[in-house]
């Protein structure tokens, strides 16, 4: 079984040890790096592509939510589980939208943290439960309507290549046919999909697309 590589981004030299020493005890976990602020962890994501990055959010030169937009935008594989003590909505909803998977407390129990990692490398997405209730909340909430470019701004080229075919009504295996990607990692991207542009589910996403012009190009 391969071990899940684990990048740690945090600029508390106290925190980025103490998840090192739990994180290096677990057998199916490998830790390939550790930066002390944002711009360390967008350069190491490039250079180390880790499965997952525990990412802090107040870091000095670039906070962890933009360091979470551009690593998303460049490799949007790599799984970022936001890891903090803030729980407002002006963290966790910007961190959603940035392409983060996860969103965590710094008082999450080790188990809780380690289950985290393992659902985050498998494409799965998790919250702490007081996030949870925010998040379910958000996705229930009314959606404005927007224009198709504020709408869909934050999603990377492959997710809007992605959404366009499920406008144009095109399964996940249609769709991985065509884009040369696995189910599993197409499943994730509209997972991403979901999260970012407040829709509960794909027939919604759907209708959203259709609704902004989507589904006429062919591709």
């Amino acid at each position: 079984m391969e071990k899940i590589r684990v990048l740690i981004a945090d600029d508390q030299t106290i925190t980025r040890s103490g998840l090192q020493m739990l994180l290096s005890t677990q057998e199916n976990l490998e830790i390939v790096g550790a930066g002390r602020d944002g711009q360390e962890a967008i350069a190491l994501a490039d250079a180390l592509q880790p499965d997952v990055i525990l990412m802090d959010l107040h870091m000095p030169e670039v906070n962890g939510i933009d360091a979470t937009r551009r690593i998303h935008r460049t490799s949007p594989q790599i799984g970022i589980l936001i890891l903090t003590i803030f729980e407002d909505d002006t963290s966790v909803f910007p961190a959603m939208r940035a392409g983060a998977r996860g969103y965590l407390l710094k008082n999450t129990e080790q188990d809780e943290l380690l289950r985290a990692i393992q659902t985050i490398a498998s494409g799965g997405a998790i919250f702490s439960p007081g996030i949870a209730q925010k998040v379910l909340g958000y996705l229930n909430a009314p959606q404005p309507k927007l224009a198709a470019t504020d709408l869909f701004d934050e999603l990377t080229e492959r997710e809007r290549e992605i959404l366009e075919l499920i406008a144009q009504g095109k399964t996940n295996a249609e769709i991985a046919i065509q884009l040369s990607l696995s189910p599993k990692t197409v499943s994730n991207y509209i997972s991403n999909v979901l999260l970012k542009v407040q829709a509960t589910d794909r027939a919604k996403l759907m209708l959203m697309a259709l609704e902004a012009g989507l589904g006429k190009q062919k591709l």
